[in-house]
């Protein structure tokens, strides 16, 4: 990290504290709320899903959080080790777990300053480099976190510069207010344009999915195309992008060759799909797993409405009832072809398969623009860290107020 700035231990700029151990046995005291590493988000705490223990009256006095308070994950995965939050307002009496460690700015700190260093600081991986790590979890530690030395300016400079990085985090949160808008009125729009959970509208005839579609069972043919697979939050991705590594070995010979515009059912369960999902393909082609059930739809189908149909999980109520047995050993659903393909799906007229995606890709590539203008905020508040938080760029502090 540069060094145009003071260093300084982070304990000699305020108090350095870990949390209170849980422990089942601890019985004596008043039980209060407390937050762990499950609270603490990058910039946020989520009060949502708090804990409570008993404290004895003196552990609530050393372990009680006070508005200004820093919170950081002292055990985490190591590359979210040191994420942290401040404390403003919570539930009375709040205390925090060893899991967590506590800053408390002193008087020559502003706290929202050190808030902006310390995620800095987790951000380009001062954290993890010194953490240290045990089976999947890494903790940054307490004494290694209070001796780390780290730039600090004067506190007018401190003060400036956090309220330039305040702008910017204020203009992320607009943004993103207005993306969870946007998703709401998505979510509404969807649910009455394609109906709610497999309910499609009376209106509409419906037919066997075999009898829309011709299943592809296309193998590699031997040309050297990327080998892909689906994720249920983005759809078809690099195999070896989603996992780090190329999963399909040194053969792809059973690999199913998809063309642009046809689809794959990915039979795997996630939170976010436990019934699987399924995506049509956006590039010329791809490879991908042969436990993928492929398909392509007959002429006079428009793609674009039922991908968007297949992407608001309109079978899922029918593949409830006809996966089986759960999740086998290789983490695909029980679900074979004949039952995948005699899903029912609905069959609008030609013109209101036309409206219904337009009105739907509309409302998606407004979120997407959204999305576009947050990474570019967080991006370029990134970039102003780097110069402001090390000393690069000096602000003019003016007086101290």
């Amino acid at each position: 990290m540069n060094r145009r700035f003071p260093m300084r231990q982070v304990a000699a700029t305020g108090e350095v504290q870990g949390g209170r151990q849980r422990s089942p046995h601890m019985t004596e005291g008043r039980v209060v709320p407390y937050l762990r590493v499950a609270n603490v988000f990058d910039g946020y705490i989520d009060f949502s899903n708090v804990n409570l223990m008993a404290f004895k009256p003196r552990e609530i006095e050393s372990f009680r959080l006070k508005s200004g308070d820093i919170l950081l994950n002292e055990g985490q995965s190591i590359e979210l080790v040191g994420r942290c939050a401040m404390y403003t307002t919570g539930p009375e009496d709040c205390c925090f777990q060893n899991t967590l460690i506590r800053y408390r700015a002193g008087p020559e700190t502003d706290a929202e300053f050190a808030l902006q260093l310390f995620r800095y600081c987790r951000e380009i991986g001062v954290f993890s480099r010194i953490a240290v790590k045990t089976n999947s979890i890494a903790h940054l530690g307490v004494s290694r976190f209070a001796e780390l030395e780290l730039p600090f300016p004067s506190l007018p400079e401190q003060r400036r510069i956090a309220e330039i990085l305040r702008t910017w985090d204020e203009a992320t949160e607009k943004l993103e207010g207005l993306r969870a808008a946007k998703r709401t009125h998505l979510a509404g729009l969807t649910h009455r344009l394609l109906g709610v959970a497999g309910a499609f509208p009376d209106r509409w005839q419906q037919a066997p999915l075999s009898a829309i579609s011709t299943r592809i069972r296309r193998e590699n043919g031997g040309g050297e195309h990327p080998v892909m697979t689906i994720s249920a939050k983005s759809g078809f991705r690099l195999q070896s992008d989603k996992f780090s590594r190329d999963m399909a070995g040194s053969s792809v010979d059973r690999y199913i060759e998809l063309h642009e515009g046809e689809f794959a059912y990915n039979k795997g369960n996630s939170l976010t799909a436990p019934y699987g999902c399924i995506f049509p393909l956006n590039r010329p082609t791809a490879l991908v797993p042969f436990v993928y059930f492929c398909f392509s739809l007959n002429p006079g189908f428009n793609r674009e409405f039922f991908a968007h149909l297949f992407s608001a999980g309109a079978l899922n109520h029918q593949l409830s009832r006809l996966i089986n047995s759960g999740v086998r050993n290789d983490g695909l659903l029980n679900l074979n072809p004949a039952d995948f393909f005699g899903c029912k799906v609905p069959i609008p007229t030609d013109a209101e398969q036309r409206a219904i995606a337009s009105a739907l890709t509309s409302a998606k590539q407004e979120i997407r623009l959204l999305e576009k203008q947050i990474e570019g905020v967080v991006n370029q508040k990134r970039g102003l860290m780097q110069k402001l938080l090390t000393g690069e760029w000096r602000v003019n502090a003016g007086r101290d107020q």
